[in-house]
């Protein structure tokens, strides 16, 4: 596909097939984009920083959120050599993907990224790629948001040679803002995270012109039209969550499913993202009878609520594969710090008004997105979308920020933050700059490390960490897995004598996310357990043991990392897997942490 992101923008083809750009297009003038002198260097710059944030978000609902990292090529001529973009946890980076697309390109010339390339212990691949391709300058949009990653790719890069321009800080012009802006908004939940610790959470709601989301009578059916509808429905698909209130269930007189949770109007593409579907209800005075109960699908399900409430419900719920989550007090803070620890970054709330007041009330709310539809309905008791806050003067109410307005047929689409994304970012100074200020500080090695996503601090001990394992077959060929991920997840079906078991092997090892390679498999053995070999019970931790040693053996750097951890406990801190992870509470088997301390002792023991 050939395009051009400004007229004077020419598009380099790779003397090899590159998916970031198949056919050249005659050039006018070339820029030099290594010069930051004027304001038509700041101008290109900018443009290609603000293409890297777009096509940084071109995997939303497809994976699970995560960090959006987007990459572009550039020749010393200015034009568009390669590109990239990190599809989902696990998989390969954008710079590895640009690099490879721009080939010979490379030389000389310079990268645009929006996101701070990951540079954690035993992970280095997009430097290398770097430096190993020629790259003279890179030029980042902004520093990585998360402590333990910000900074250390500037500093590699720099230290190899290669000149670094960060947007805001070396990098200063309105357009250079706009497109730091871009690179902010694009990574809200990844910003949000860092500061807050909490998941970025964002309330949607369609209402008529007069303030209301349903009739006296509860009906909602249809407030927007198909259009509007579609395009809030795009928002979960972003989501790890979605969260409803009790009454969203209760209220639905048919005893079916709120089209908030309805699956067969989940916003998702083939294959793609599925989110957690979320109820919250103190009481748990909620009806047996509702689709949200029914996981067969393999759309996974939760309920939070308070600690001791109707537990025969509970007991009922767990037997229809609904996970259940006690709080001792339930209030949506409590719930979006549990979420964060699950690892979480973005939720979405289609609640009513009383939860709705609740969330923002606790300061949990960041983006509002609603859809206003030219209709009266009137009605002194018809719902409104938010309910009472306390607010008695209009000098009190609460001013959205960066407020985007589109109309969408009929309808008016209104979406603004309830606080600046760039206000929250966080300023942490690097470990040279705080060694500078004070030399007597220096970094503690903890007695216990945690790692839980690929993204973390030591993420690339996690087995959706983006290492390949090469491992023999039962007839002692040698096969590529993409992660470890998919190598012990196919393995739950090899060696069943069914072509359906020998078909979803292959699926499983051609996913295009360890995410995605999980979900295939699990909802295979859910639906067809006669698949799942017989032993697997007794031989899952070999599996996992075998695939985790070929990733660290392989790989030098990340063997280097494992035994740095000596002396350390490792934890898979996944709060909610209680077999290879540590649990909520301390209570979770933590199988993953005991394999890698075993691979090390026997490392260790060469």
């Amino acid at each position: 596909m050939i395009f051009s992101l400004v007229p004077s923008l020419p598009i380099i083809c790779p003397s090899r097939p590159a998916a970031a750009a198949t056919a050249a297009v005659s050039a006018p003038t070339s820029v030099n984009t290594a010069s930051v002198t004027t304001s038509t260097s700041h101008s290109l710059e900018a443009t290609f920083i603000q293409r890297a944030a777009e096509i940084a978000d071109k995997s939303a609902g497809l994976t699970a959120p995560h960090p959006n990292h987007g990459c572009i090529v550039a020749t010393p001529s200015g034009a568009l050599a390669g590109q990239g973009f990190l599809f989902g946890q696990g998989t390969k980076s954008a710079e590895v993907q640009a690099v490879e697309a721009a080939g010979e390109h490379c030389r000389g010339a310079t990268a645009f990224l929006n996101l701070e390339s990951n540079e954690c212990p035993g992970d280095d691949v997009a430097v290398s790629a770097f430096v190993q391709a020629g790259i003279k300058r890179v030029v980042v949009g902004i520093r990585h948001p998360l402590q333990h990653l910000r900074g250390n790719a500037v500093r590699a890069l720099r230290s190899q040679g290669v000149e670094v321009d960060v947007l805001g800080e070396d990098l200063q012009s309105i357009a250079i803002e706009d497109a730091r802006k871009a690179c902010l908004l694009v990574n809200a939940p990844l910003i949000c995270k860092a500061a807050s610790q909490l998941p970025f959470s964002v309330l949607k709601y369609a209402m008529t012109l007069d303030g209301k989301i349903a009739a006296t009578t509860g009906d909602a059916t249809w407030i927007s039209g198909v259009t509007a509808r579609h395009r809030l429905s795009e928002l979960r698909g972003r989501s790890d969550a979605i969260i409803v209130g009790g009454n969203t269930i209760r209220s639905d007189t048919n005893l079916e499913l709120s089209s908030a949770l309805d699956p067969r109007l989940t916003a998702r593409q083939s294959g793609g993202h599925t989110p957690l579907r979320v109820v919250m209800s103190r009481t748990l005075n909620l009806p047996e009878e509702a689709k949200v109960w029914d996981t067969t699908s393999g759309i996974p399900t939760m309920v939070v609520t308070q600690r001791g409430a109707r537990r025969s419900f509970q007991k009922f719920l767990a037997s229809k594969g609904v996970e259940v989550v006690e709080f001792n007090i339930l209030n949506p803070r409590d719930v979006m710090e549990y979420f964060h620890d699950r690892g979480y970054l973005s939720v979405l709330w289609e609640c009513g008004g009383t939860l709705a007041a609740s969330a923002i009330a606790c300061g949990i709310v960041h983006k509002v997105c609603a859809v206003v539809a030219p209709k009266i309905i009137g009605g002194s008791n018809a719902p409104s979308p938010v309910g009472e806050l306390g607010m008695i003067e209009m000098s009190q109410a609460l001013k959205l920020v960066d407020v985007h307005y589109e109309k969408v047929e009929e309808d008016m689409l209104i979406s603004g933050y309830l606080q600046p994304i760039s206000d929250v970012a966080p300023v942490i100074p690097s470990r040279d700059a705080t060694l500078a200020a004070d030399p007597a500080v220096a970094p503690c090695e903890p007695n216990i490390i945690s790692f839980y996503n690929s993204w973390d601090h030591y993420g690339s001990l996690s087995n959706f960490s983006p290492h390949s394992v090469h491992m023999a077959d039962e007839n002692g060929d040698i096969s590529t897995w993409m992660t470890v991920e998919h190598y012990y997840q196919a393995h739950k079906f090899i060696g069943v004598d069914d072509p359906v078991a020998q078909e979803y092997v292959e699926k499983i090892k051609s996913a295009r996310s360890p995410e995605e390679a999980t979900r295939i498999a699990r909802l295979l053995q859910k639906q067809r357990p006669d698949l799942v070999r017989p032993d697997w019970d007794t031989a899952k931790l070999d599996v996992m043991y075998r695939a985790l040693k070929c990733k660290f053996s392989s790989n030098p750097g990340l063997k280097s990392m494992l035994l740095s951890t000596a002396g350390s406990v490792l934890v898979e801190a996944s709060p909610h897997d209680l077999i290879w992870g540590g649990g909520r509470f301390g209570d979770g088997l933590n199988y993953l942490g005991r394999l890698l301390m075993k691979l090390r002792a026997e490392f260790l023991s060469q």
